[in-house]
């Protein structure tokens, strides 16, 4: 699915996403073309935050109204008020869902610019806008019981985001790395290389030992002890093998990767739930403060980025690429851009209720409960797996080639 052995040929692809915006007119116009897929990625970021915001609402404010439940479509909520919000979020998100699922059909396969299709992904935006609406509305009017199957499914949508997302930082650390180490930089940027990477080892260092003072202060936190031992073992386990001398990756790519590593295992630890006896000052984290609500918003636009850059991305993603594209062609994959939304939509549901329909969170938190660690620590190790893929695929296959001939 993901071509390892052309990494460092991206660095042309992905340069030209901020490139071809005319200059000469003021930004505002780029809404009035009808073909602008530049503009319109930002658009449907947009949307998607508002989707986000509105999913908030309705988890932290629909548990207040308890008119609600003579809805015909809450009538399914058997647990009373606590059901509210978490069944307006598996709403708003299914909403947004079916907007881009709409959208991704309606745009799948469109390769070139100025055809029917592409002007539709890049413009009609009183009709889209329409269209968004009707699909958030809808969800409201169907029975609990369809809702909470969406929440089931959801967590597979969810699961197929991550991993899209995974896929996609794993590919940019990989060309990052061989654009620095390539011929044309290797010597201009050796000594930034070098101090990168002397950076993010530090940063990883250092986030371990944090990790065992604030979530392993006791000996008998056996199981944070091992997420956060079994980290510092997969960061050697990466150092080692892309420093070996048939894979010879660099030393940037491995402490990239590190960071990623270490962030994943802080964010499951983090996402345990608050009393937790192995977390320092769990009881503060029972009353809500400024802390907690700028956490929140900076998670919220953590997820709006997160989809965006990885909707972009699709050129991570394709069997052949083409290293001299026609002027004509479409900038980015729409149908790819869409699909990468729409399994946002889900993930977003799932981090507002804690991966779990049948309990309610507290207000200004996001993406805590034991499922939501256990989420961040298999994705932690799934990382690591398909990073080692990525690096040692090239041997392998070379390898199979050799021995064949």
């Amino acid at each position: 699915m993901v071509n390892v052995e052309s990494n460092s040929s991206n660095s042309n692809e992905r340069c030209s996403i901020t490139t071809t915006i005319s200059e000469d007119s003021p930004w505002y116009s780029q809404f009035r073309n009808a073909s602008n897929p530049w503009m319109a990625r930002y658009v449907y970021g947009f949307i998607f935050l508002v989707a986000n915001l509105l999913a908030w609402a309705s988890r932290d404010e629909l548990s207040s109204l308890s008119a609600l439940l003579e809805m015909k479509g809450f009538r399914g909520c058997k647990v009373g008020k606590d059901c509210l919000g978490t069944e307006g979020v598996l709403r708003v998100s299914m909403g947004c869902f079916m907007f881009y699922v709409i959208m991704f059909w309606s745009t799948v396969g469109t390769s070139k610019l100025n055809v029917v299709r592409d002007k539709w992904h890049s413009g009609w935006w009183s009709i889209k806008i329409v269209l968004w609406i009707a699909t958030t509305i809808f969800p409201f009017l169907l029975p609990s019981q369809f809702i909470q199957f969406y929440g089931q499914v959801s967590h597979f949508g969810a699961g197929v985001f991550l991993l899209i997302q995974l896929i996609s930082i794993i590919s940019f650390i990989t060309w990052l790395n061989d654009r620095w180490v390539s011929e044309k930089y290797a010597e201009r940027c050796q000594i930034h290389v070098v101090i990168f990477a002397t950076i993010a080892y530090c940063v990883c260092l250092g986030g371990i030992i944090l990790m065992y003072f604030w979530y392993a202060p006791q000996p008998t936190c056996l199981l944070n002890l091992f997420f956060i031992t079994w980290t510092l073992l997969l960061l050697q386990i990466i150092t080692s093998v892309s420093l070996h001398s048939k894979v010879n990756a660099g030393i940037l790519s491995p402490g990239l990767m590190g960071l990623y590593v270490v962030y994943l295992c802080w964010s499951a630890m983090r996402s345990e739930p608050a009393g937790a006896r192995c977390i320092v000052k769990s009881d503060s984290a029972t009353t809500t403060d400024w802390q907690s609500i700028i956490s929140f918003v900076v998670a919220i636009l953590a997820i709006v980025i997160a989809t965006f850059s990885t909707g972009i991305d699709s050129k991570c993603f394709q069997s052949r690429k083409d290293d001299t594209p026609a002027e004509d062609d479409v900038p980015y994959g729409y149908g790819f851009f869409h699909l990468v939304f729409a399994t946002g939509a889900m993930y977003f549901a799932m981090i507002l209720i804690g991966w779990n329909s049948h309990h309610s969170m507290r207000k200004w938190t996001i993406d805590v409960g034991w499922t939501s660690t256990w989420v961040r620590i298999i994705n932690e190790w799934l990382a690591v797996l398909v990073y080692l893929w990525m690096v040692l695929a090239p041997i392998i296959w070379k390898t199979r080639y050799t021995d064949s001939s």
